[in-house]
């Protein structure tokens, strides 16, 4: 009786153990799939794009897959190369937000194009918008096709439609300016207005407007952080053809994508002051911006890279401690990243999305070919976003 009595107890002890550890255990894996979504963050104009929503997720990485099998992405990449410098300092000037520039290529693919409605240039602004912008439209000049003009006249357009969402609305967002310089002021009124307390993310819209902003982050996201995704293509997208595939890379069926959920407000985006006849441009307060903790960690390459290939794995040797939230590497370890080379310099992903990035000594992204070989000294950027 005592023997079964202990058992009885130890078997309820041993129970209530693997209960315990099961609990642990779905706990310790829910951690890290919050804390890789709390790593990965993508941002427009200073907002928080909600992709720990599955549904914005998965319309992301579709879009994404669907402007590579376009095959253009090597073709825009030499065009934004030309034409940026000029769209980048308008925005500058009239304190817009510098994200703002992908709008165009969207819009038109950098081109001078008409479209079936009329709307004609890289903005593909309409003859009458022209005229209210103060673009000279007649049967010998069309200044839509000047990209100094047109470029400057579409930050105006941007800047006031922000402005009377804002004032309308009291809603900071340059994710609806952009849906607005799409469908038009007026449509994106009335959606606001019939569908309140929804952001862009869930409104019911057009479905070339419901897709506009997702192509906008889609481009910027390959643009500025493409070694984050050339793994998943198996194939290095920013070169003319598939010809160079790697051998070292296999395609994933998934992106890597994870995210915050965002809410519109005066504490997201950024705020230019009120655009009147008297100021030029619009003052902007970055809000994102003060929201983030940088700090600079420098590391040598390590290893012998003389015939790199897109996909191969580089080692750094910290000469810093190296930790982003709990994640903590010390002086003296090795880590590595796989390199992609684009424009002649290897960008490299650490694994930690956005949030640690390879610099050379110039502060400019990425390791410059000739540079990729032993004992380089480098810099690695840690930003941590605070909430």
């Amino acid at each position: 009786m005592f023997l079964k009595q202990e058992y009885s107890i130890l078997y309820m002890d041993m129970k209530r153990k693997s209960i315990i550890l099961t609990l642990v255990f779905y706990f310790f894996i829910n951690c890290i799939s919050l804390h890789s979504f709390a790593q990965h963050e993508i941002i427009f104009c200073g907002e928080r794009i909600p992709v720990q929503d599955r549904f914005v997720a998965d319309k992301l990485m579709a879009i994404i897959k669907k402007q590579i099998n376009y095959g253009i992405v090597a073709q825009l990449r030499k065009k934004e190369n030309e034409y940026m410098r000029t769209i980048e300092y308008y925005l500058a000037k009239t304190g817009l937000p510098a994200d703002l520039k992908y709008l165009p290529i969207v819009e038109s693919g950098l081109r001078n194009v008409v479209s079936a409605a009329g709307a004609a240039g890289f903005w593909q602004i309409m003859k009458t918008t022209a005229g209210d912008l103060n673009l000279l439209v007649n049967g010998e000049i069309d200044e839509r096709n000047d990209l100094n003009k047109s470029t400057h006249a579409a930050c105006k357009l941007l800047a006031l439609y922000y402005l009377d969402i804002r004032k309308r609305f009291g809603l900071s967002s340059w994710v609806l300016t952009a849906a607005a310089y799409n469908n038009g002021i007026g449509n994106i009124r009335n959606a606001i207005s019939q569908q309140k307390g929804k952001n862009y993310f869930e409104m019911n819209l057009n479905k070339e407007t419901a897709d506009y902003v997702y192509k906008i982050i889609a481009l910027k996201e390959l643009f500025e952080y493409p070694e984050l995704y050339l793994a998943d293509f198996g194939y290095n997208i920013f070169t003319t053809t598939k010809a160079t595939k790697s051998k070292n890379v296999k395609a994933s069926e998934n992106l890597n994508i994870g995210g915050m959920t965002v809410k519109v407000d005066e504490d997201d985006g950024e705020h230019p002051v009120t655009l009147t006849a008297k100021t030029k441009g619009a003052k902007k307060i970055n809000k994102a911006a003060e929201r983030e903790k940088i700090i600079f960690v420098s590391a040598r390459i390590t290893g012998k890279y003389k015939r790199f290939k897109d996909g191969e794995l580089i080692s750094f040797n910290l000469l810093d401690d190296l930790q982003f939230h709990n994640r903590f590497q010390g002086k003296g370890t090795t880590i590595q990243g796989k390199g992609w080379i684009i424009d002649d310099r290897v960008l490299v992903d650490l694994g930690y999305d956005h949030n640690v990035i390879v610099l050379d000594l110039k502060n400019e992204k990425g390791i410059a070919l000739k540079d990729l070989k032993n004992k380089e000294l480098v810099i690695m950027k840690v930003v941590t976003p605070i909430r």
